[in-house]
């Protein structure tokens, strides 16, 4: 039976990032239950790098991000628009990031949206939004866990993991020893945990659905990223003039291989249609994916508090990808004891810790 310092459960953005950041310094096996990494979460992302989405508590993670981002990112701004009744909510993101220093700024969205809608007549700009080369970033990270020796093994969900002096990990293909164990699961976190022998900590998957259409006329070329300033739609152009659509939808649902539902398709097209005057010409694509939160919405890094040869990684939402960078080098600090690495330095790794929801 093959021996490792470290085996990380899960090898989407959360599990790839850190045990990229690990395998140079201890021998990490990755278990991956599809035979594709990255193929409930990160493979079915909007791709765009926000230093807002997620809310102030995420921000940090993000924006230290930026920098190490560089090479997988591509400018594209964000509007983020509201009705005229909606000043409030304009407001309330003005002031929830005021210290943050991210660049926002008040708008008029009708000189940047053709077709917008009479009743939508404020937004905020924020100029820093841009696209993430997901599929790069994601392949960089498996190919560094391989270059610094560590291994990735496809098709091996957990089936039982037991502990007597190390861990013991059967999978459906084979079993495997490690002395430290990372859950970064994703949807699967809690059950993972719970084969561990922890106590799980309420991690809820949510199902998001996207669309990609044809519109009449298309989306310009450089149109930003544009969202509803409460949350209730967001589209992005893509290559070819198309139009990638989301109605913001979050459907607690179990686990799962994750599939759009009519109904949220038709939401998403109505939210659309009340927000330009653009005609719908085709529905070309339709998704869903997974996004994982813990309770209060924050990730969960850290050692879990009744069992301190379980590391978790896990509960990073929607903003998983964004954040990769710095979170991967925050929680790969902790796995190995060691002082954070200067770009996350200044981020308070204990808010993270698994600790706060009780032992």
């Amino acid at each position: 039976m093959s021996r490792y310092d470290i085996a990380v459960v899960g090898a989407g953005i959360a599990g790839a990032s850190l045990a990229a950041e690990l395998a140079p310094h201890a021998r990490v096996l990755v278990l991956e239950m599809e035979d594709q990494p990255g193929y409930h979460s990160t493979g079915r992302s909007a791709a765009f790098w926000s230093e807002t989405y997620g809310g102030p508590s995420i921000q940090p993670l993000t924006t230290a991000s930026g920098p190490l981002l560089a090479n997988y990112l591509e400018p594209l701004g964000s509007l983020h628009i509201a009705r005229s009744g909606e000043r409030a909510a304009i407001d309330a993101e003005l002031a929830a990031f005021a210290a943050s220093g991210v660049t926002l700024d008040l708008v008029d969205p009708r000189e940047r949206i053709p077709g917008l809608r009479d009743d939508w007549t404020m937004a905020i700009w924020e100029p820093s939004c841009a696209y993430i080369d997901v599929g790069g970033l994601h392949g960089a990270y498996l190919k560094a866990i391989r270059q610094a020796g560590g291994e990735i093994v496809t098709s091996a969900g957990l089936e039982a993991a037991s502990h007597d002096g190390g861990w013991t990990l059967r999978t459906r293909a084979g079993a495997f020893e490690a002395d430290l164990l990372i859950n970064a699961a994703g949807a699967w976190a809690d059950p993972v945990a719970a084969m561990a022998g922890a106590r799980p900590i309420g991690i809820q998957p949510y199902r998001r659905t996207m669309v990609q259409l044809l519109t009449d006329p298309a989306p310009p070329a450089d149109l930003p990223h544009v969202g509803h300033v409460t949350g209730s739609f967001y589209f992005k152009p893509e290559a070819g003039g198309r139009l990638w659509l989301s109605p913001h939808d979050e459907i607690a649902c179990q686990p799962c291989d994750a599939q759009p539902e009519d109904i949220d398709v038709a939401i998403a097209i109505d939210r659309l249609e009340q927000a330009v005057d653009w005609r719908v010409e085709k529905l070309e694509h339709k998704w869903a994916g997974l996004r994982s939160f813990a309770p209060d919405r924050l990730p969960v890094y850290g050692f879990d508090p009744g069992v301190e040869t379980l590391f978790w990684c896990a509960g990073q939402g929607g903003f998983g990808i964004q954040t990769a960078p710095a979170a991967a080098k925050l929680a790969a600090a902790l796995v190995l004891g060691r002082a954070p690495d200067p770009a996350v330095a200044h981020i308070d790794a204990a808010r993270y810790a698994p600790g706060r929801f009780g032992g």
